[in-house]
């Protein structure tokens, strides 16, 4: 049984960037949940906003993932309604960590395993964006990162050529696009649609959403 497991949940496939520009973060996923070689979902989006000025995105187990989507939501609410201002970036990306490290820890026959990027806007308009890796660890990203998701070889492997500093909001979007193409055409765990998100100073914005058709030609 616990070999079954270990090949059926906790191998769940991803492809997922961060790409810090000079105008602002882009952060884009595939919609693809696996389980192991079996595909539980095509439609699923992996870079979701928490609030108005943090966006997330996972890797790892999803049940874990969504519980932490709601405890972090709910966390940073309570803080702001508490101290009266706004927490930042790097607080949000904090309590990520945190609860990262003390679930994986916790003594459990299925360990929590989740990996996150974390971007958003502060309010003096700032933009940051923070990689949390699945035993919590967690590291500010200065140029782009795909955290530990399946696609991460293909993704880093394009962008190691690819990335120039001081990109345009505008510039990096296409490059996200570019590299989840990548990780799709070679990472099986990856595919059925992207989504792509941009975060500047003016706000959030869901950019991209495409759809992953599969055509068959006569040879």
């Amino acid at each position: 049984m616990e070999k079954e497991l270990e090949n059926s949940i906790l191998k769940t496939g991803t492809s997922l960037v961060g790409i810090v520009c000079k105008d602002g973060i882009v952060m884009a996923g595939d919609r693809k949940v696996t389980a192991g070689n079996l595909v539980m979902g095509k439609k699923e989006q992996k870079v979701v906003p928490i609030n108005n000025y943090i966006v997330a995105s996972w890797t790892g187990m999803v049940a874990d993932a969504q519980l932490l989507k709601k405890v972090v939501a709910a966390e940073l609410k309570l803080k702001e309604l508490k101290c009266k201002t706004r927490p930042t970036v790097k607080e949000a990306a904090n309590l990520f960590s945190m609860i990262t490290f003390r679930n994986i820890r916790q003594f459990s026959s299925i360990p929590s395993i989740v990996g996150s990027l974390v971007g958003g806007f502060n309010e003096d308009g700032s933009c940051e964006l923070y990689t949390i890796e699945p035993a919590g660890s967690i590291i500010k990203v200065e140029e782009y990162d795909a955290n530990f998701s399946s696609g991460m070889p293909f993704i880093l492997g394009f962008l190691e050529r690819k990335y120039k500093k001081d990109l345009s909001v505008k510039e990096g979007v296409e490059l996200a696009i570019e590299a989840l193409k990548s990780s799709t055409q070679r990472d099986i765990g990856s595919g059925s649609g992207i989504d792509v998100f941009t975060i500047t100073k003016d706000g959030i914005k869901h950019a991209i959403k495409q759809t992953i058709e599969s055509e068959f030609k006569e040879d």
